[in-house]
């Protein structure tokens, strides 16, 4: 079990400061955790990511209490313990992405561009704005994660989980892409962007579920 903590600090570390380097958070902004077993790992309040050691980890339950660590964890732990205890995530990443963000404030549901939409559920929602680090917000993330792996926080950013670290952050990228999609696409005088219909988003849905198995 110790090795496994260990392992998956590195790899939270790895993935938090990866956020940074690909331009979706700025300075401290934004959080990391992975489940592992009944412990969340999680990154720390207002801690530079690339000040960060291996004897920082940092470990809560899942009913937010501290098991290991003398850091503050995030702010938005309990939106991340929110996650974990309402869906099957094993990893969960947020970010203040730029385009992400922007989208958040214009309209309350991603428009269908991309049939990588599919990857994500379905169309994706934005949740109303709530104060950063409160259980209101929390609620609101739960309710735009209904059927998805991913939402918009409005005014404020995204949030997605998956099964791994890398599935978690590649949703995040993947969200980032189409956000910057559509505004793209929009800012064209006189011109609409095509959207995906529900029929065709279930049909990349279910043909992305076997993306990279064998045939």
């Amino acid at each position: 079990m110790e090795q496994t903590l260990e392992e998956a600090w590195r790899e939270l570390v790895a993935t938090a400061r990866r956020t940074v380097t690909d331009g979706l958070v700025v300075g401290t902004s934004g959080n990391v955790s992975v489940r592992v077993g009944d412990l969340v790992l999680v990154t720390p309040s207002a801690v530079p990511y690339h000040r960060l050691t291996e004897e920082d980890l940092l470990a809560v339950g899942l009913d937010g209490r501290p098991v290991r660590g003398t850091l503050p964890p995030t702010s938005e732990l309990p939106m991340h313990l929110a996650v974990y205890r309402n869906t099957s995530a094993a990893a969960v990443v947020h970010t203040h992405a730029v385009h992400a963000t922007a989208v958040s404030t214009l309209v309350t549901e991603l428009p269908a561009v991309h049939y990588m939409t599919g990857a994500l559920g379905g169309p994706v929602r934005v949740a109303p704005y709530a104060l950063y680090g409160t259980q209101e917000l929390a609620g609101h993330v739960l309710d735009a994660l209904d059927g998805r792996t991913g939402c918009l926080l409005r005014n404020h950013g995204t949030l997605t989980y998956g099964d791994t670290l890398t599935q978690a952050y590649d949703r995040t990228a993947q969200l980032e892409w189409m956000c910057h999609v559509w505004l793209t696409a929009s800012t064209l005088p006189g011109r609409t962007p095509s959207l995906l219909t529900p029929a065709q988003l279930d049909e990349a849905a279910e043909k992305l579920h076997g993306y990279g198995r064998p045939a």
